[in-house]
């Protein structure tokens, strides 16, 4: 039976970005009281920015979980210092690979990495080092739908996992909400299932997480317990690589990281939404472990998928979905898989509150509140909607000007340009007079406003959500 706080931890994941339940949450330990939830950091500083930035959430959850409302206590734990970093029981020669390795017999829990004197309770790691939870899998193959879109993809990813295949390192490129998460949390949990290790070690994180690990081992001036816990993987799984673009230190350490699992045979999956070739100020090196294992684009799915993706999705939710609304959702909802989801749950939701079967006059009355078909057909339209929901003029996002509200206008007419168009990414930089480099930074800084928690994440969501509508 699964404890209080493991109850919490599974609501935590609902609400909060992945990213985010990784570095605050994961790293928690968690003592439930009658009135108090008491939670101890590794260190005072992840102690003191837990409580600002997801206490509230943490309370939330423990009160729809308890049934009641709790007061939070954060503490830190006391940690013995010692003047050497400790290193895992067995030498890199001995560790072998994932799926390769012979099964262990029982054993002590592998030493955790101590501090060096004079760096108490300054280094924090999302995950920590031995005492770590696995990832918890949302996905896997069995529930992905396959067509043409996505066949490469979803072949080059089972490869991946049979100790025989071909496939090491795997390079998945696509749209927001075409799938890469999907495979890359269905290649893990396979992975984990067919491993013979008792805990195989799986690093599943953002390029962001990545990023902020190498930040906080650089401000304690201790990066062991950085380079052990990525070094010494079973499986790296790295989501949305874009990210790390123009940040030169963080991308040598994860070269060196990729280098070392590669030479070892250990499985590295990366995802972005661009491919290697897009990706500007990105280490030539680190562009060549990219491309040295295989490269696999999803596109949007074609009408026969998406009808396979809408009755999938109702089956899951034990849904009856006639095969005549099935056909006139799948016709007219062209955008990504989370359209597709979020059209048939508003079904689902209307019929269960009708409490009537679903038919096509229902379907269309929840079609009408999304675009039928891309609401954009050129950069211009695309353009003239942005500047209305701005109030800007078009000449003003070719000017130099790094105001707020013209930075932001101008990526999202990059990302639903990016999403909308075949344009490629020289084109649309062109018509503003920046640079293609620019244009993958602006489209990395709105995916992450969308993806982040903030006010400003949810209002740029909102507004895309209205402009998406509108059409064009």
């Amino acid at each position: 039976m699964k404890s209080q706080w493991e109850q919490i931890c599974e609501h935590l994941q609902q609400v909060l970005p992945s990213g985010t339940y990784k570095v605050w949450i994961v790293p928690l330990q968690a003592q439930v009281g009658k009135e108090t939830l008491t939670l101890v950091a590794p260190s005072r500083y992840m102690a003191d920015r837990a409580a600002e930035l997801v206490g509230s959430h943490i309370a939330r959850s423990a009160e729809a979980v308890l049934g009641r409302t709790v007061t939070l206590k954060f503490k830190t734990k006391s940690q013995k210092r010692s003047t050497k970093p400790l290193r895992p029981p067995s030498s890199r020669a001995e560790q072998g690979s994932l799926l390769d390795m012979p099964a262990p017999g029982p054993s002590p829990s592998t030493p955790q990495p101590q501090k060096q004197a004079g760096t108490a309770e300054q280094l924090c790691f999302p995950m920590p080092m031995p005492a770590r939870r696995a990832p918890v899998w949302r996905f896997d193959f069995s529930s992905f739908i396959v067509g043409p879109s996505n066949n490469i993809a979803y072949a080059a990813a089972q490869n991946l996992v049979h100790s025989s295949g071909q496939v090491n390192t795997l390079f998945l490129s696509a749209g927001p909400g075409l799938g890469k998460t999907h495979l890359i949390q269905a290649v893990g949990r396979a992975l984990c299932e067919a491993s013979n290790l008792t805990a195989p070690r799986v690093e599943y994180l953002t390029a962001e997480s990545f990023a902020a690990c190498f930040v906080q081992a650089a401000k304690s001036r201790d990066f062991s317990a950085f380079k052990w816990r990525f070094h010494e993987a079973d499986v790296l799984l790295l989501e949305d690589i874009h990210f790390l673009q123009s940040t030169d230190k963080i991308q040598i350490e994860l070269l060196s990281a990729i280098k070392e699992l590669q030479e070892c045979g250990k499985r590295v999956i990366l995802t972005s939404s661009f491919t290697p070739r897009e990706l500007k100020n990105v280490d030539s090196g680190l562009v060549s472990r990219f491309t040295s294992g295989f490269l696999a684009a999803i596109s949007k799915p074609d009408k026969g998928t998406r009808k396979k993706i809408l009755l999938e999705k109702a089956r899951q939710q034990n849904f009856r979905l006639p095969d005549d609304v099935c056909e006139l959702l799948a016709e007219r909802l062209t955008g990504d898989v989370r359209q597709l989801e979020s059209c048939l749950q508003n079904l689902v939701l209307r019929a269960s509150l009708l409490n009537a079967p679903a038919t096509q006059e229902m379907a269309l009355e929840v079609l009408s509140q999304y675009a039928e078909q891309s609401p954009f057909i050129s950069l211009e339209s695309i353009t003239r909607q942005v500047c209305e929901a701005f109030n800007l003029q078009a000449d003003q996002l070719s000017s130099r000007s790094r105001k707020s509200n013209l930075v932001v206008a101008r990526n999202t007419i990059f990302y639903l340009a990016r999403k909308y168009t075949d344009l490629s990414l020289e084109s649309i930089g062109k018509k503003f007079s920046r640079r293609h480099s620019t244009v993958i930074k602006g489209i990395s800084s709105l995916e992450s406003a969308l993806s982040s928690e903030t006010s400003l994440g949810r209002q740029i969501a909102s507004l895309l959500e209205r402009i998406e509508k509108r059409g064009s």
